[in-house]
């Protein structure tokens, strides 16, 4: 948001400033839902963290449809996610999950519009967009892979 944020367009920025509120929210939900639901949190984080924060800034030096490309693909990976865990859960029949259910899907779909809001500001225009969105996309899916694991 930094390096975009610099970039004189009051409105990109306004979007952006609304989009990491809405991250650092879902980043709270679900430290959250790490402790009331005693699920052992990923030692992974701290790298999790500086890997997305570094792809962040080298998208944006490349330009707003770079970062805007970035966007697309993490957000297409992380609801395919929160998808693939929607249908995890909706297998098990405890009322006390519906709550869980309900905050991943909600999640889910202000990821899903900030996907959108991606591609409306020029996500598809990035030079070499398809490279780049397999690539991170691809990424992303090792990274939540190893998450899951370690």
């Amino acid at each position: 948001m930094a390096v975009l944020g610099n970039a004189g367009d009051a409105k990109l920025k306004e979007l952006l400033k609304h989009m990491r509120e809405q991250e650092v929210v879902h980043l709270d939900i679900m430290d959250k839902h790490i402790i009331d639901y005693k699920v052992r949190p990923t030692i992974l984080q701290p790298v999790a963290a500086v890997g997305g924060y570094i792809l962040g800034v080298t998208s944006a030096l490349l330009g707003v449809t770079s970062a805007m490309t970035c966007t697309e693909a993490v957000e297409t990976r992380i609801g395919m996610h929160y998808n693939d865990q929607l249908r995890d859960l909706h297998k098990l029949k405890y009322p006390q999950l519906d709550e869980l259910k309900q905050t991943i899907a909600k999640c889910r779909d202000e990821e899903l519009e900030h996907l959108d809001t991606a591609v409306d500001h020029g996500a598809q225009m990035a030079p070499l967009h398809k490279l780049q969105f397999e690539l991170i996309k691809g990424g992303c899916g090792v990274a939540i892979w190893l998450c899951e694991r370690i």
